[in-house]
């Protein structure tokens, strides 16, 4: 998996690429988070359009991500799953607990409203 990562608008946006394998890049991916949570960032968008695939560990870092900013008082956006994404985000019913959006424009204008 590649991942690249930018504080926009004072949301953390996350670029991920490839197969989200929680236990190769989870904690790297978490501690990104912490220390955006650390700079005062409560907000994130996981931009997830070329992620292929997700195992269950990989969802437990995105769960994880959405506690961390909750508990800021903050959110987590979904930016444009990929179909195979998105179809797991369906079995798991965690589409009833991320906000998914289609693009980084509208995934700003949801945060905002948090």
């Amino acid at each position: 998996m590649e991942y690249s990562h930018e504080i926009r608008n004072n949301v953390l946006v996350l670029k991920l690429s490839g197969d989200l394998i929680g236990e190769n890049h989870g904690p790297e991916l978490i501690s990104i988070v912490n220390d955006a949570i650390n700079d005062n960032v409560v907000f994130g968008a996981v931009e997830l359009e070329n992620v292929r695939y997700i195992n269950s560990s990989g969802i437990g870092v995105l769960i994880t991500m959405l506690t961390k900013f909750k508990n800021k008082g903050g959110d987590v956006v979904l930016v444009k799953p990929s179909e195979s994404v998105e179809k797991l985000l369906i079995i798991t019913k965690l589409n009833s607990i991320f906000t998914i959006v289609s693009n980084l424009d509208l995934a700003f204008r949801e945060l905002v409203k948090s």
